[in-house]
């Protein structure tokens, strides 16, 4: 790769999802997902808090820690200004992700003098923005990307020194932590040492995502160059008749339409890495923008992308969720293009020749959700939770899994075993002493007598023959609105166990054990 033909220049604005929250460099803030920290401001790195930390290490670390739920519908937004701001210096602008975009520099270098003037160009106008942003330029986005990064606020790696300049870094930079994983127990610890393997070797043992690995880590494009012969448009398009007013509307067709491109590209064998989202008003007004993706944009992901531009590009007079406002009309049309196809490598199909049923019954899951809406089709999905009710929650076929932590800590979090039987609605019950008595709990979780008795929905009392508890359990203490405190207890009675809470002095079983 010594000819200049594939510059890529990326522009890298850091700590993205913290700036698009509004938390200020200058203080400690940091953004979580599921508990654990995923993008800290710097002072709140100079303090020692790190990406990956769970949230209760990061404020031992910075007491004064200004938390947020990470918000991929504001990074989306507000990163619309910085490339909106940039396709004004150079119009090729591809969004990588919400936080850094890249172009092609060869041309625009050109124009602007050299690479370094359109470097620095670049970079003052996102700076001018009020974000702070670094601009590397090297043969590929891969290693134009850890430019942008360096030190100073990016560099210039010359045509052809991409290898050299990705030799030293760990093979955690590929951002595949099992292949990283793997490398560093196999001694392999530098991009430059996994560079030097031989690439048949690593296809054969790492398969296609790794010989793309092993592509970046030479300094290569992640595929290599193959011309196509000239095809059919494989675009696709929908118009709507009246102007779609609201961006739920557009973002449902979004859907639709991925699936649509998807069905045709696969029948050609191909895949596409770069998809061009266009929007046309019934005023007349057309947009555009480009994303990239090296793996496959599902169809969510085309239509959190269309979400996004639709929030960004939403008129100043509409109200939530609008895309019209005073004088202007709604959107006329939408269509994706694919801008950028190569062929399809294929996936790992299942033993015994089960490749097809799954993708039926998607196909066929798809249609009913078009017919009956989206939430006609639910799948469950493990969930955070202590109760068992609440471990597993229903989620639209197609949307991705709950961000809630499936795993601890959930101080009193129900023991395994888990129930057989979950109660829709807790069956209302009574827990009596041998004296007669309602049990009832302290607020210190002392119980007033041993459970003797339970009668179950109004039937007879049975004799209780074994239990335990209780597991207090205190929810959304820091919301008055929210909060609530109840304990758990585990009763056995004869051929029956059953899964009870008592709050606010009433009992229900809330589940049952077979």
């Amino acid at each position: 790769m010594s000819a200049p033909e594939n510059r890529t220049l990326v522009a890298w604005c850091p700590d993205w999802p913290v700036t698009a929250v509004g938390v200020d460099a200058t203080a400690p803030g940091a953004v979580v997902v599921q508990g654990r920290v995923t993008a800290c401001t710097a002072a709140a790195r100079e303090a020692g808090v790190r990406r990956g930390q769970r949230l209760r290490d990061a404020q031992r670390h910075a007491p004064e820690l200004a938390v947020h739920e990470r918000d991929p519908d504001a990074e989306g937004r507000l990163f619309e200004r910085v490339a909106a701001a940039i396709a004004e210096v150079t119009p090729w602008v591809e969004v990588v992700r919400p936080g850094m975009c890249a172009l092609p520099a060869r041309g625009a270098a050109r124009y602007h003098g050299s690479e370094e003037a359109l470097r620095i160009l670049i970079q003052d106008t996102v700076v001018e923005l009020g974000f702070d942003c670094g601009a590397g330029i090297a043969d590929g986005l891969f290693a134009a990307e850890l430019a942008a990064r360096t030190p100073e606020g990016g560099s210039i790696v010359p045509a052809g020194g991409s290898a050299e300049f990705l030799a030293a870094y760990p093979v955690v930079v590929l951002d595949r932590p099992d292949l990283a994983d793997l490398l560093d127990r196999l001694g392999i610890r530098t991009l430059g040492a996994f560079a030097a393997l031989p690439g048949e070797r690593v296809a054969e043992r790492f398969g296609t995502d790794g010989r793309i690995a092993h592509r970046l880590a030479r300094g290569l494009e992640p595929r290599p160059v193959s011309p196509q012969p000239g095809r059919a448009d494989l675009s696709v398009s929908t118009a709507f008749d009246p102007p779609a007013d609201r961006a739920d509307r557009v973002v449902f067709a979004a859907k639709s339409l991925a699936d649509e491109l998807h069905t045709g590209m696969a029948a050609a064998g191909l895949a596409c890495v770069r998809l061009s989202i266009e929007v046309t008003w019934d005023d007349g007004r057309e947009m555009a923008r480009l994303w990239r993706h090296d793996g496959a944009l599902s169809s969510l992901a085309v239509a959190e992308r269309v979400r996004w531009q639709l929030a960004a590009w939403q008129p100043e007079d509409a109200g939530p969720g609008d895309v019209s406002g005073e004088g202007t009309g709604g959107i006329s049309r939408l269509r994706l293009h694919p801008d950028q196809l190569v062929p399809d490598e294929g996936r790992q199909q299942a033993l015994w020749g089960q490749t097809g049923m799954a993708d039926q019954v998607a196909r066929a899951a798809a249609r009913i959700q078009a017919m009956l809406g989206h939430h006609a089709i639910t799948q469950p999905m493990p969930a955070g939770g202590r109760g068992p009710g609440e471990q597993v929650v229903r989620v639209p076929l197609g949307d991705l899994p709950p961000e809630r932590p499936e795993q601890g800590p959930w101080p009193g979090r129900l023991p395994l075993p888990a129930p057989a039987t979950v109660h829709p609605e807790p069956l209302p019950a009574e827990v009596t002493d041998a004296r007669g008595a309602l049990v009832t709990v302290s607020a210190r979780s002392e119980v007033s007598g041993p459970p003797a008795h339970l009668s179950v929905e109004g039937r007879p009392p049975v004799p209780v023959t074994a239990w335990t508890g209780p597991w207090p359990a205190t929810e959304y203490w820091w919301d008055p609105e929210r909060s609530r405190r109840r304990a758990r207890f585990q009763i056995v009675t004869a051929g029956t166990a059953y899964l009870l809470t008592v709050e606010g002095g009433e009992w229900h079983v809330e589940a049952t054990y077979d």
